[in-house]
């Protein structure tokens, strides 16, 4: 059992819905030293490739990405889900579908960010039927660039987002794969 299956046990709590809850560390109240050891393992899986932008989708994704970007000493990028005030029109646009808030969102990325020179590694926090992680791919081919990877926290692994990506080809890694989760027992199993 790895680090970050270990935090999943000890501190995740399973809702009705097949949701995984572990906001109490990753995906709401950040703790950095899972997210430095989950930054770390990523580097390590991905020794040799050429990375020059690291790609996420707000906000789950940021910590993550962020400390990656660091460990690579290279820029992040997010994917915004909202229009604001400062969004321009020469941007990327695709859709994803959240499977935790239950609908489509509009992702975009300014132009200026990405371009066909970049060597991509995309990380999130989550990967459930991966339509964030397509989404991301779209707006990288979109800006003429190269996917090299894709970086997941946490795959839930009995829905079909992984399959789809590793048969289309991408190398994912994912450092804990849910094989099984249980309501009731609150029994967490794992592919190794």
């Amino acid at each position: 059992m790895n680090f970050l299956e270990e935090k999943i046990i000890e501190d995740g709590v399973i809702k009705k819905g097949n949701i995984l809850k572990v906001d109490n560390f990753l995906n709401h109240q950040i703790d950095v030293d899972i997210i430095r050891q989950i930054a770390y393992e990523f580097k390590r899986r991905f020794r040799g490739k050429e990375v020059n932008k690291i790609l996420t989708i707000e906000a789950s994704g940021i910590a993550i990405a962020t400390l990656l970007g660091d460990l690579y000493d290279v820029p992040v990028v997010f994917a915004k889900k909202g229009e604001t005030a400062n969004s321009t029109d020469d941007k990327y646009v695709s859709q994803a579908y959240s499977f935790t808030h239950k609908r489509m969102n509009n992702v975009f990325v300014s132009r200026p960010y990405l371009n066909a020179n970049d060597k991509v590694l995309i990380v999130d926090d989550f990967l459930a039927d991966g339509q964030a992680a397509q989404a991301l791919i779209d707006i990288v081919h979109q800006a003429g660039g190269e996917v090299v990877g894709i970086g997941i926290a946490i795959e839930k692994g009995q829905q079909q987002g992984g399959r789809i990506l590793r048969e289309a080809g991408y190398h994912l890694e994912s450092i804990a794969i849910l094989k099984s989760m249980d309501y009731e027992t609150q029994k967490i199993e794992f592919i190794n």
